[in-house]
């Protein structure tokens, strides 16, 4: 068995570019939930909505390196984990913002801008992360990763489906909302599908890494949402926006990160692995944070701070 560091999943141009489009029209179908409205709406939560951003697209890359020093795990695997924190926040947030009684609307501004910023952070988090750790840097080299090539990707398959469900959603609001049901079914099943494909294709390397992978992804997503939960209880914010800022910070779209590594690392193994046990395990910690919160009625700033 190869090292998970050479192990490489081959797609012919035809079958990559079906998986492009799929994703593409996926992130129209969150798109087309969003409205301009979600933007106007996050000025009523600055707070929230900065740290939020701040702690998405700068903490989390930021302590994801840190991280990397501490488990000191093969390159391929610290590849993809720098690859899942430079990847905006995933639309699965919302719900479970939702389901935990917090504050919906900044939730879903706040993944609106983590979005709408992802098409020029998540080129430049990766390649300069990749490129700062040792562990990762003579990677990166030898896969010669042009940050056009990867901005360009990002660009297709973030900005214009996010235009365009915009453009939807405010210019025939009748047709976004027909459209919003089977959409979010179809982005379901598409991401399963990734996840399961990534699983599969490299399910022997998993097995021999399994104990490596579940305790990272385990420690990185843990690292996520205690920092989301600190930061924003460090910044008085009320127990909504608190649940809101957690999830956003936590919840990753693994989805294009596996794109991206179909795209643009051929499919490279430990990048595979490690980014599609997140889209499964952050399901499992989402839902799991979620339910405990929804059992549990929300204090009221205000009521908070007359103690």
């Amino acid at each position: 068995m190869l090292p998970i560091d050479q192990v490489q999943l081959h797609f012919n141009p035809a079958t990559l570019g079906a998986l492009n489009f799929v994703l593409a029209l996926v992130m129209f179908g969150v798109a087309i939930d969003l409205k301009v409205e979600d933007f106007r709406e996050a000025i009523k939560s600055p707070k929230g909505l900065l740290l939020a951003t701040v702690g998405h697209h700068l903490i989390f890359p930021a302590m994801t390196f840190g991280l990397i020093y501490i488990l000191k795990p093969v390159p391929s695997i610290a590849l993809g984990m720098i690859l899942v924190s430079s990847c905006p926040a995933g639309h699965l947030s919302n719900f479970l913002t939702h389901l935990s009684k917090g504050n919906a609307a900044l939730s879903v501004s706040a993944s609106a801008v983590s979005t709408a910023l992802a098409i020029v952070m998540t080129p430049i988090n990766f390649n300069f992360w990749g490129n700062l750790h040792p562990v990762t840097r003579d990677l990166m080299q030898s896969i010669s990763l042009d940050p056009l090539m990867m901005l360009y990707d990002v660009l297709i398959l973030l900005g214009l489906p996010l235009v365009a469900g915009l453009y939807l959603s405010h210019q025939h609001p009748q047709w976004a909302k027909k459209l919003h049901k089977p959409m979010k079914v179809l982005s379901i099943g598409v991401f399963i599908s990734f996840v399961i494909f990534a699983l599969a294709a490299n399910f022997q390397h998993f097995m021999a890494y399994i104990e490596f992978v579940v305790i990272t992804v385990f420690l990185h997503n843990l690292l996520a949402l205690v920092t989301g939960f600190s930061l924003s209880s460090l910044l008085g914010l009320s127990d909504r926006d608190k649940r809101a800022v957690t999830f956003e910070m936590g919840i990753q779209n693994s989805g294009l990160g596996l794109i991206l590594i179909f795209n643009l690392f051929n499919g490279l193994g430990g990048m595979a692995i490690i980014t599609a046990w997140w889209g499964v395990w952050h399901i499992i910690s989402g839902l799991t944070l979620a339910t405990y919160w929804s059992r549990r009625e929300p204090r009221l700033k205000n009521h908070t701070e007359g103690h």
